[in-house]
């Protein structure tokens, strides 16, 4: 799968211990920055992987800032994203099955790096559901963002 990643300065580190663990499950990455510590707002990166999704240029996105709350609101910003921040396995998969969740946002002030890993690999395991209630109400999402 093509996934697209970025993180602000405070998901950096994080960012860059991800990304060979991401090229193991098999994916590719497309990094959208930041490319170094340096401090960076979250809302434009947020906009550059919400861009690559919209696009069709990536499948999913993975954000990392420090508490993946401002990555979820600045992706949720753009049109035909739902961003979720997950920091437990359970929500890394349903936010996927239930909710058709395009990018995920985790926090590096959070979780720590091996709990990130059993996220990452939840979220981009998961399949949206077939069932119709599902697919109802995330056409009702689409029905909202239309709306905007």
């Amino acid at each position: 799968m093509k996934v697209v990643v970025g993180s602000d300065h405070a998901g950096f580190a994080m960012k860059r211990e991800l990304m060979p663990f991401l090229q193991e499950l098999g994916h590719e990455i497309d990094d959208v920055g930041s490319y170094d510590p340096d401090p960076v707002d979250f809302p434009d990166i947020a906009r550059k992987v919400a861009a690559a999704i919209v696009s069709g240029r990536s499948e999913r996105g993975l954000m990392v800032c420090g508490t993946g709350v401002g990555a979820a609101i600045g992706a949720n910003k753009m049109k035909g994203i739902r961003a979720a921040v997950c920091h437990d396995i359970h929500s890394a998969h349903q936010c996927v099955e239930h909710d058709d969740v395009n990018v995920m946002c985790i926090g590096a002030q959070i979780v720590g790096a091996w709990l990130a890993k059993d996220l990452i690999a939840a979220y981009l395991a998961a399949k949206f559901s077939t069932e119709e209630e599902f697919r109802r109400r995330v056409a009702k999402l689409a029905d909202m963002d239309a709306a905007r």
